[in-house]
């Protein structure tokens, strides 16, 4: 029982990790009623299945690697909570819940035994792939929308009225249509990230987490989170923030080209 029980942990804590996305950087404290109660129970049953683990094996500490891992993503889901009834604030939450989604992850699909996931076929490739390029999109949008941004401010500065420069719009719509684009970009990442954590973990195992692309693809997500978070409480507008949403593009180039040093995302023909 204890592997049911820690797979609907993993299951709650990839709930709380998505649902914490807008009430931490989206000003949605809405959403809190649903990430903080997800967050509990997934504590609850991480903590039946990691009790019950040691008692089938017979000792009181962890001693394998699966143990340990489970221990630590047990140990940091109780410091968010902890955080958090302490402070009041979930910020923390958008980087530890999805560690602790990750770190419980491994240890919950074990090979040679059955799953509660799907087995790995072409709907939950879209759905992964659709995802990210959602999100890579998203992204591209706010880019442009920054570079026009920028177009714009000059051509006000420079008091310039002419018909060329008239079709683009105000300088607060062109920032928000780039604000929202990556906060529409961010929860594309983080659920296409945890669905193809799933789907290789079933077929590849813990060394998926080794992979080059997959670590880069991590620092991608830890990058666009931070170009959110300095947006929003920098007022962060123009040229700089081009230079770092051309950053992050950067970060994503990179991750495309590690497919060729990658084993999960390269594909050859037979």
């Amino acid at each position: 029982m204890s592997l049911l029980w820690l797979r609907v942990a993993v299951l709650l804590y990839g709930v709380a990790a998505l649902a914490v996305l807008p009430a931490a950087l989206y000003d949605r404290p809405r959403w809190r009623h649903v990430a903080i109660p997800a967050a509990v129970m997934a504590l609850l049953f991480h903590f039946v299945s990691f009790a019950e683990m040691l008692n089938a094996a017979h000792h009181s500490l962890p001693v394998d690697t699966h143990e340990t891992q489970s221990l630590l993503g047990l140990l940091l889901a109780s410091a968010f909570l902890i955080a958090y009834w302490r402070y009041r604030t979930v910020s923390l939450g958008v980087f530890v819940l999805p560690i602790c989604f990750l770190l419980c992850l491994v240890p919950a699909v074990v090979p040679g035994q059955e799953t509660p996931f799907p087995e790995l076929h072409t709907g939950w490739i879209f759905l992964h792939i659709a995802l990210l390029l959602a999100a890579y999109a998203a992204l591209l949008l706010s880019l442009l929308a920054s570079v026009l941004y920028l177009v714009q401010e000059r051509n006000l500065k420079s008091k310039h009225t002419s018909s060329g420069a008239a079709w683009l719009p105000p300088l607060e719509t062109t920032d928000q249509i780039a604000l929202k684009s990556l906060l529409f970009g961010l929860p594309c990442m983080t659920a296409g990230l945890l669905v193809g954590s799933l789907l290789a973990q079933q077929t590849i195992g813990p060394s998926y987490f080794l992979d080059p692309k997959v670590l880069l693809s991590f620092a991608m997500w830890i990058a666009y989170v931070g170009m959110i978070y300095i947006r929003r409480h920098s007022g962060l507008r123009g040229r700089r923030a081009i230079y770092l949403s051309g950053f992050v593009l950067l970060v994503i180039l990179a991750v495309w080209s590690a497919n060729q040093f990658s084993v999960v995302h390269r594909f050859t023909t037979p």
